[in-house]
């Protein structure tokens, strides 16, 4: 097995190959990706069984589609609690939060991105270090240390929500590289405007009330 935790198995990447897959794959190639029995996460561009899921390219990454929409709604109303109760606790709106979880991972605790971001609020591992969350997949961890992060960078940034929005999406240093202005990345400002349109219409409306709304489209991306 390799440091990743990816194992060395026919058929399936090895680390070098998984980053070369997910980053480096053309615009009509497929990757596939299948978590074992005992919790391995195994990719290919050569599924060998309907057990391999096939993973899309987003802003940040490479993560699972969305099409499911009663999957989606399922998670949502299972997540809707803790991510009120995380608002509370940090004093922020709730609507933001469900707009970044639902930009980011869709309300899938398993998410995944080729940069290494995970979890509902997509951790990457140093973020997940800095604020203590041992199990970026625990859900109540994740979005505690992502409901933290966005704080921080609220406060970081004098409460503007598109700034913070891009540092949680590009780094808090290309933010102030930029003049703290939002940085000229196409994907971060494609994210922005994708959470910004998400607030605006969780603010108007229940999120348990707003899932066919958001996957009514197909995917989240």
């Amino acid at each position: 097995m390799c440091t990743d935790g990816y194992p060395l198995s026919k058929g399936v990447a090895t680390c070098a190959l998984v980053t070369l897959l997910l980053t480096t794959a053309p615009a009509d190639a497929a990757v596939y990706r299948y978590v074992d029995k005992h919790g391995q996460v195994h990719f290919t561009d050569q599924p060998e069984h309907s057990g391999y899921r096939k993973l899309v390219k987003t802003w940040k990454g490479w993560r699972e589609p969305s099409y499911d929409v009663r999957q989606f709604r399922q998670n949502q109303k299972r997540f809707a609690p803790l991510i009120a109760e995380k608002a509370r606790e940090y004093q922020l709106p709730d609507a933001l939060l469900h707009a970044i979880v639902t930009a980011e991972s869709a309300y899938d605790p398993d998410a995944l991105s080729s940069a290494g971001a995970a979890g509902l609020m997509q951790l990457m591992p140093a973020t997940a270090r800095r604020f203590g969350v041992a199990n970026r997949n625990n859900p109540r961890a994740n979005v505690d240390g992502g409901t933290r992060y966005l704080k921080e960078l609220l406060g970081m940034f004098d409460n503007d929500m598109q700034l913070a929005l891009a540092a949680y999406n590009a780094g808090e240093n290309a933010v102030i590289r930029n003049g703290n202005r939002i940085p000229p990345y196409p994907e971060t400002r494609n994210y922005v405007r994708k959470v910004m349109d998400y607030y605006r219409r969780y603010t108007r409306k229940r999120p348990d009330a707003f899932g066919a709304a958001v996957t009514a489209g197909g995917p989240v991306r």
